[in-house]
């Protein structure tokens, strides 16, 4: 039986766990001889680790895991294959991504030392809509075995060279994964294999949706002038569109004024209450309150981290 290390954390009891995730690959990456040199929850259900690991010869295999995984090497990994592609070997800079749904057998042969980045798949699929244009339940991460990204390889470096310790540094780093998601997402996706997809708005109707909420985040929307502008009952209109933005309207809405609003305290030095006020927040109050629940910061401290 492979000793478990005494490094090895419990995810779903770690210290600011978020809700009841368990990240199968990390307790997987536990029950074996690997060693964890560092972990950090990142907010966001976001999770990084960097792993070590020694041995002649070990194998180690990962059945649906039901999260994604980005594994970024660091060094060593010459002779570290997967099974089902024998003769294809890791070296430091290069990639795998591990999707929720898949299945792999690993001989893992000397030193490798590599990154982890845990996601759920709805930080990858959610982006669709807004970077992509296409709807959430058509696309999830490609299983991708060593390949290289220099892009992602600088975000991925830069993780590795900062703390994580403390709420400001894991901002930073949250930002910077986010960062990583988003080259991920414009190189690794796939269409999700399905049967053909059944209800939704249509795409031209969701993407009038997209558009209008985007070009009126300061004013106040309803559910009755979206379903209306979607010529259709409000009880309809709701249903399809959590089916094609993933989530119900109210959140979408609120999760794209905090992301303006990161962007704006990122890249304008508009007033807090220009920025309140852009992103459709009633008072500063109300805007600040939103913002440090969203990100743990609040809107003048995350944008002295960020920028700072």
């Amino acid at each position: 039986m492979p000793r478990r290390p005494d490094t090895a954390i419990d995810l779903s009891r770690a210290p600011n766990a978020q809700g009841a995730i368990s990240h199968a690959v990390f307790n997987t990456m536990s029950s074996t001889e690997a060693k964890l040199e560092r972990f950090a929850w990142l907010g966001d259900d976001l999770a990084v680790a960097i792993w070590q690991r020694d041995t002649k010869e070990a194998e180690t295999s990962y059945m649906q895991p039901g999260h994604h995984t980005l594994s970024y090497y660091m060094g060593g990994g010459y002779r570290t294959e997967r099974n089902e592609i024998p003769g294809l070997y890791g070296a430091p800079r290069r990639f795998c991504t591990l999707p929720d749904w898949h299945e792999s057998r690993w001989t893992v042969r000397g030193p490798l030392r590599f990154l982890h980045v845990y996601f759920l798949p709805e930080h990858f699929t959610r982006r669709a809509v807004i970077e992509l244009d296409r709807e959430p339940r058509e696309l999830t991460l490609a299983d991708r075995t060593y390949f290289e990204s220099p892009a992602m390889g600088q975000l991925c470096e830069q993780l590795v060279a900062m703390p994580w310790d403390g709420p400001d540094a894991q901002l930073r780093a949250n930002e910077i994964t986010h960062e990583t998601l988003s080259e991920l997402l414009q190189s690794q996706t796939m269409p999700r294999a399905q049967e053909r997809m059944r209800g939704g708005l249509a795409p031209a109707v969701r993407r009038r949706m997209a558009d209008y909420i985007e070009a009126h985040l300061d004013q106040g929307m309803t559910l009755g002038m979206l379903a209306q502008l979607a010529n259709m009952s409000e009880y309809h209109f709701a249903r399809m569109f959590r089916i094609s933005f993933g989530m119900p309207p109210s959140a979408w809405i609120a999760a794209r004024r905090i992301e303006h609003a990161r962007v704006l305290l990122k890249t304008t030095a508009q007033p807090l209450q220009q920025v309140a006020d852009a992103c459709g927040y009633a008072d500063l109050s109300h805007f600040s309150h939103r913002f440090r629940d969203a990100t743990g910061a609040a809107p003048s401290h995350y944008r002295n981290i960020v920028c700072g």
